[in-house]
């Protein structure tokens, strides 16, 4: 995966920066069709992105499609939501999973503003912190109506913390010599991406693997209510009224066809898959419509925010679980 990155960056930067627009449509056609191939992550995705725009190769007119591949890729991705699981599990997880979803948004907005930090970018950040991480974000950006610049540097954070999570979980739960089934709710509670849940769980053993995942699966479903939420108190100025998030009904709408109509559990794979696919392609979108003028609008202080709300749902659900021990 990091020879295909380099091959492509290093093809990239051979290109003269005077492309025609057929050049420049060409160069993001390929790379919007390496979006939907496995070695192309969703970090891979932002940052060749922010490649293309960095060099001055952009395509204004694809930035109109990034709102709309984002609440698409929603609705895809709740195919692959299993509300059995999630149901038959909620009973243990969900009061902790609620605490620290209501905690780390309160905490979040009122450091934000503290700190100063664009109020978008705090949403962004905190909700990505508090459910799961990019497709928290994703789910949130159209309807807090976020720029590209907003998105794009609250992914950014939610990605580099999500990292290097996924590395030192496993180390932290084997030094405190955590059981499977402790170190299965933190990583699913504390973990941002629901990928980096699933490979700390695997790292650590098979019933964490097992409980992280479910326990994932009911910190994600947050999304629908803090989206409804965020759409109560984000009037539209544009019409004086309150924009209604239509995609999160379909979000929903889609995780009940997959669970009353279960023999279709291949079509629902596959959708699910296209969804996940679709969001890398929204990746690529907002990364390739930022600049860095934008970029240094959100400061330093965007980054001590997501640390601060990273290290308190790490270290708080920590306490929280150990102390039951």
């Amino acid at each position: 995966m990091g020879y295909v990155l380099r091959v492509c960056l290093s093809q990239i930067n051979t290109i003269d920066m005077t492309l025609t627009e057929k050049q420049a449509r060409i160069v993001y056609s390929l790379l919007l069709v390496l979006c939907f191939m496995p070695f192309i992550s969703p970090v891979i995705a932002l940052f060749l992105g922010i490649s293309l725009s960095l060099m001055g190769i952009r395509q204004i007119g694809l930035a109109k499609y990034t709102s709309l591949s984002l609440q698409a890729s929603i609705v895809l991705m709740g195919f692959g939501m299993d509300l059995a699981q999630v149901v038959s599990t909620s009973k243990s997880g969900f009061i902790d999973t609620a605490i620290s979803v209501v905690v780390v948004m309160v905490c979040g907005l009122i450091l934000g503003r503290f700190l100063k930090v664009d109020s978008k970018i705090s949403l962004l950040i905190s909700a990505g912190t508090a459910i799961c991480g990019g497709s928290a974000i994703a789910a949130i950006a159209p309807v807090s109506n976020a720029k590209n610049s907003q998105i794009s540097f609250a992914l950014v954070i939610v990605f580099i913390l999500n990292a290097i999570a996924l590395i030192i979980f496993p180390i932290i739960g084997h030094y405190f010599k955590l059981s499977q089934e402790t170190f299965g709710f933190w990583a699913a509670i504390a973990i941002h991406d629901t990928s980096s849940v699933v490979g700390a769980g695997a790292t650590y053993g098979a019933k964490a693997l097992e409980i992280a995942t479910t326990v994932k699966l009911i910190r994600a479903l947050w999304i629908i209510p803090l989206s409804l939420v965020v759409a109560v108190f984000q009037k539209d100025k544009s019409v004086g009224k309150h924009k209604f998030p239509w995609f999160i009904g379909l979000f929903v709408i889609s995780i009940f066809i997959s669970y009353l109509l279960p023999d279709f559990d291949v079509t629902y794979a596959g959708l699910n898959w296209l969804g996940k696919r679709g969001m890398i392609v929204a990746l690529f979108l907002i990364g390739s419509n930022i600049s860095i003028a934008e970029a240094k609008q959100a400061g330093l202080k965007s980054f001590v925010l997501g640390i601060a709300l990273w290290l308190l749902i790490g270290v708080g659900s920590f306490i929280m679980l150990t102390s039951n021990i």
